[in-house]
């Protein structure tokens, strides 16, 4: 993911490569800059933004750093709890700069979950599966639960579950946000997807979301790079950048 991060910001009009942070710099140059394991090259090459897919560790670490230097973030590390994103919205207040927290920065994960949330209140029951690589470490994913939570159930509440008997554990998936349950598949071959599923009488409705490639999270990112320094405060999610 850093490295389609760097080609996509080298290639965009009107930013720049600025320097480049990670655990392991042994990689060597990446679009012409060397890899540092140092935070503070982040501060010496007066970059004005900094974009963070790492681990929800390393994040916890580097958004109060970057707030003590007056340094926007985009962040799309997925893990980090509630109390993570409180945290960093006070860290970046404090330093009077701005910051984009996305689970999800394909344009089309921003529209479906969207779209699912207009929904939910028609149907009387819903369940999300989402779909990942297998080197994804936490689960369920950060966009099955930013949608979960875009999903009000109907004014009458979601159908009960008539399940009385799991022959296998958790075979109904996690219970997530709004009551809609979140089955997580992660599987060798896939990049990430997601289906929501409605039904109702009679009918179902399922919306359906492909990343096939980390290209498809790009643009999403360069536009955040563009949109943060004046987007105040912190910004949850890509769709009102939209």
């Amino acid at each position: 993911m850093g490295r389609a991060v760097c080609q996509a910001v080298t290639e965009a009009d009107g930013l720049e490569l600025a320097a480049l942070v990670d655990a392991d710099p042994s990689q060597g140059p990446v679009c012409g800059l060397e890899v540092t394991a140092e935070l503070r090259a982040f501060a010496e090459s007066g970059c004005d933004v900094v974009v963070d897919f790492t681990i929800a560790e390393a994040t916890r670490g580097l958004v109060p750093f970057l707030a003590m230097h007056g340094i926007h973030a985009v962040i799309g590390t997925s893990g980090l709890s509630s109390d993570d994103v409180a945290t960093f919205a006070d860290a970046l207040d404090s330093g009077g700069v701005n910051g984009v927290l996305a689970a999800n920065f394909a344009v089309s994960a921003a529209l479906m979950t969207r779209f699912a949330a207009m929904a939910a209140p028609y149907f009387d029951t819903a369940e999300i599966i989402e779909l990942h690589h297998d080197a994804k470490v936490d689960a369920p994913s950060g966009t099955a639960i930013a949608t979960a939570e875009a999903m009000q159930p109907p004014e009458g509440g979601w159908a009960e579950d008539p399940t009385r008997l799991d022959t296998l554990e958790n075979s109904r998936g996690g219970l997530g946000p709004n009551g809609v349950r979140i089955h997580s598949v992660r599987m060798r071959g896939m990049v990430a997807h997601q289906e929501v599923v409605l039904g109702a009488a009679g009918q179902t409705l399922t919306i359906r979301q492909d990343s096939y490639d980390r290209q498809s999270f790009m643009p999403g990112v360069v536009l955040a790079c563009r949109r943060v320094p004046s987007t105040p405060g912190l910004t949850v999610g890509l769709d009102p950048l939209l």
